[in-house]
């Protein structure tokens, strides 16, 4: 296997084509199998070695090119995860066909095979058989070449009991009655491709009948007694089909496209080819009933696993340091798709969010490129982060504005093309956008992607008043770091500009490859902004001069909403890293507290959820004041009752405007009208007490402030709604309570079961982040420590660590990280240094702010 790489396998063998055939017994939760693989062998060799995890083996042979059969001895290297078949003498150069006889668990562990469970309307549970295989998880379901670059054709057949319904990526071509009472289904090859997008899902499901679009075949499918809520995701998945065809100028690369609602389900969804599998949430969803940001999560999941269709199923990377460029361009395809899908909803305004907390986390001293050398499989679990999705995506969009759309578009089609059906690199890409578009793309994007962290563009007034000098250094949250590598860090930024010279609006574009660069405007500039259009993946810090010219001209009416969120965002980042005072915030957020966009709001209310948790008991009051001040006259304009003819962002900005003036603010109106509503809804649900958009933040609001009668009736709204999104608006208000023996029933639901493994890290995290209670939930953390490990798979407590970042008392802080001393953790080491670093930054801002925060805000 060569140096110390001995988790990669052998090049010495490349699979061709497997026959599968598995026979799962949902109620004994097994299946036995049997794998028949055509083999090319390269070199000769006297074994064959591929992967295996959690099967037990019966039997292997091996038919020689000559027709020979010959029975292969099974050995495992159990620490790798492989199997080795040794042959009783050297195997020549050839094609050879093995076969495997084997059986497996079909585990609660989310990944691999594993079982999921559903209640139907008369309250029986069933039970389904799932598969989730990236990165590395097909091997526990059969034996296999399970690494990217080993592209193989798949023929499945499934063998069920009577009754059930199975899915897998290719067509259904025949349904066969055995003897013994099952079923045997046979699925249509697939194209080639790589084994961590094999999928079936096995159990009492239903599906739509086929919408044929562009001659392909696409269906909806759910747990039997749930398809009646698909209309919204069967036309968001036809126009992702048709938009994203037609965008790649090629077409799709399977025979027919199901997208399968899950109940279990660890990640949002799963782009298996043919067969894409989803968090029931984010595929069954009413329309009429649903929040405007359900919908659009709804939308734009489903775009973003429709174009891995074509990037990272079509073209696959080669090993897993390139998954970024998988689901960086996934994200970026979401957005362009549901853009196109409703112009309204202004996705690239709200992935402005996205971008921020890609900034907050790629600030950090523990952050990393955002592609970086990948060992062992386990490891591309790290890369599954705001990094990876949110930079990447942003950097993508940087660079196709800078392009152009078309020639970005060009370029996009070209490597595809290109490389269709094959492994790819990511210089790959660079280099089919430098054919099309004559930049020097793959030096520029080097500096985005293969160095972590990003720069701040220092803008000022040059001695001539005409003159803008900007100047570039890599922006840190704390210090620490070496003076002279940091200052040697360099981007090459394109810098997008628009001012108003002598009352004219005047753009330009700059390429920030230096230190520093000068632009001279015709004549002097009245106010600039610089990274016009929000698309740059970098923060601005104007100088005192140019801040002040803004200012005066009025964000709300020179800037776009996507504009205002980045300034207000960066402001806030100076204050985290020491360089601004709390009160060059507040001022920013008081120039924009009149904004009717959502987007901003988000952005300014997340800050003031985070100074309530920073501030202590003396002081909330003040930040409580602050809120109401600064949300009450947009929420007495916007109101609790939608507006015929207003348009879907409005919804979106009243929830989160209440939210700020209620939550945070604990405004009394706010909160009397939230419980009002709040207990007409629950005894009408049906009824017009609150818009779809307004029950989770009324749900907030009344459990903050309803005590254990309204806690409870939460808790019986969660466990008698219907649907998943539903249940979810209630399931996390539970959280907002500040009553210490509610929160400990909250924590407790998490390890009844009655919480789904893939919700409670989410609940957990929820408590956590409460004012007040972190001391709390993490004492109750530490004390089933245990008991949640086992419940949860590791990627999804990593996300429930997440919300330490909440915490901002040394003491605890400390106790913290004394628990990860001693805690081994099956997560990414520089994953928890990130989620350590930002605790640790919300301790030293409480420090540094408190003494002074009631002034400030006053």
């Amino acid at each position: 296997m060569g140096g110390d790489e001995t988790y990669r396998l052998p090049r010495s063998a490349r699979p061709r084509r497997y026959e599968l055939q598995l026979a799962p017994d949902l109620d004994a939760a097994r299946f036995d199998g049997q794998v028949t693989i055509d083999v090319d062998l390269v070199e000769s060799a006297d074994r064959l070695v591929l992967h295996a995890a959690d099967l037990g083996i019966s039997s292997a042979t091996l038919a020689t090119p000559e027709g020979d059969e010959i029975a292969l001895d099974v050995g495992f290297v159990v620490a790798d995860q492989m199997l080795v078949l040794s042959a009783p003498r050297a195997l020549e150069v050839g094609r050879y066909r093995l076969s495997i006889a084997f059986e497996g668990t079909i585990n609660d562990q989310l990944r691999g095979f594993y079982r999921s469970t559903f209640r139907d309307e008369e309250g029986v549970e069933h039970t389904v058989a799932v598969t989730q295989f990236e990165a590395s998880d097909a091997r526990r379901a059969f034996p296999c070449w399970d690494e990217p670059d080993f592209k193989a054709v798949f023929a499945v057949k499934l063998v069920i009991a009577e009754g059930l319904t199975a899915i897998s990526n290719g067509e259904l071509l025949s349904s066969a009655a055995l003897p013994d009472g099952r079923v045997e289904l046979t699925f249509a090859d697939t194209m080639s491709m790589s084994t961590y997008l094999v999928a079936f899902v096995v159990g009492p499901y239903e599906l739509t009948e086929p919408d044929v679009v562009d001659g392909i075949p696409m269906r909806i499918a759910a747990p039997r007694g749930r398809l009646n809520h698909v209309g919204f995701a069967a036309g968001a998945a036809r126009h992702a089909l048709e938009f994203l065809s037609g965008y790649f100028a090629i077409p799709y690369p399977g025979g027919k496209l199901d997208h399968v609602a899950v109940p279990d389900f660890a990640f949002g969804a799963m782009e298996n080819l043919g067969c894409v599998t989803y968090r029931d949430r984010l595929l069954l969803v009413d329309e009429s009933n649903a929040a405007q940001t359900e919908l659009q999560n709804v939308a734009t999941v489903i775009a973003h696993e429709t174009a891995h269709m074509w990037f990272g199923n079509l073209v696959t990377m080669k090993w897993w340091n390139g998954i970024w460029l998988n689901e960086a361009f996934a994200t970026f395809m979401e957005l362009t798709t549901s853009h196109d899908f409703r112009p309204e909803w202004q996705v690239w305004t709200a992935f402005g969010a996205g971008k921020a907390a890609a900034l907050s986390i790629d600030g950090l001293r523990a952050t990393r490129p955002v592609e970086y050398p990948v060992g062992r499989p386990e490891e591309a679990e790290g890369m599954f982060d705001v990094l990876t999705y949110q930079k990447g995506g942003s950097v993508l969009r940087m660079l196709e504005q800078f392009l152009g759309p078309e020639v970005f578009r060009q370029g996009i089609a070209r490597y595809l093309a290109t490389h269709a059906y094959a492994n790819t690199e990511t210089e790959d890409l660079w280099d089919a956008l430098e054919e099309v578009s004559g930049q020097p793309v793959r030096t520029m994007m080097a500096t985005w992607i293969l160095q972590g962290g990003y720069p701040v563009v220092h803008a000022a007034r040059g001695d001539d008043p005409s003159t803008v000098v900007l100047r570039q250094e890599r922006f840190f949250y704390s210090p620490g770091g070496d003076p002279d590598a940091e200052g040697a860090t360099r981007w090459v930024i394109p810098v997008s500009l628009r001012a108003s010279v002598e009352g004219r609006p005047v753009t330009a574009r700059v390429l920030l490859d230096g230190p520093e660069i000068s632009h001279a405007f015709p004549a002097p500039v009245d106010w600039v902004v610089v990274n016009d259009g929000a698309w740059g993946y970098y923060r601005t810090r104007y100088d005192a001069d140019l801040l002040d010219r803004l200012r005066a001209a009025g964000p709300v009416a020179i800037m776009s909403p996507l504009e205002r969120l980045q300034v207000v965002g960066d402001i806030w980042a100076a204050v985290v890293a020491g360089t601004a005072d709390l009160s060059e915030w507040v001022s920013a957020s008081t120039s924009v507290s009149g904004d009717p966009d959502p987007d901003v709001w988000g952005s300014v209310g997340s800050v003031l959820r985070s100074l309530l948790l920073l501030a202590d008991d003396g002081d909330r009051p003040a930040v409580a004041a602050f809120a109401r001040r600064l949300a009450g006259p947009a929420g007495r304009l916007i109101g609790w009752e939608p507006v015929a003819g207003e348009g879907d962002r409005a919804s979106i900005a009243r929830a989160r405007i209440l939210s700020a003036l209620g939550e945070t603010g604990g405004d009394t109106d706010t909160v009397a009208e939230a419980l009002r509503r709040y207990e007409a809804h629950l005894a009408d649900p049906a009824g017009a007490a609150l818009a779809p958009d307004l029950i989770r933040t009324a749900a907030a609001i009344a459990v903050a402030n309803g005590g254990e009668r309204l806690w409870d009736l939460t808790l019986n709204a969660y466990r008698s709604a219907e649907q998943a999104v539903e249940q979810l608006r209630y399931l996390y208000a539970l959280a907002e309570t500040p009553d210490a023996a509610l929160r400990r029933r909250v924590l407790d639901l998490v390890l009844s079961g009655e919480v789904r493994s893939q919700d409670g890290p989410f609940l957990v995290g929820a408590a956590l982040s409460h004012p007040g209670a972190a001391g709390q939930v993490w004492e109750w953390i530490e004390e089933h420590w245990d008991a949640v490990s086992e419940r949860f798979p590791p990627s999804l407590t990593v996300r429930m660590f997440e919300s330490i970042a909440a915490i901002s008392d040394a003491d605890l802080a400390g106790r913290v990280h004394r628990f990860f001393d001693r805690v081994e953790l099956a997560v990414s080491p520089i994953r928890l240094q990130q989620i350590l670093e930002r605790m640790d930054l919300s301790v030293a801002l409480a420090e540094r702010l408190r003494p002074g925060l009631a002034a400030a805000l006053a």
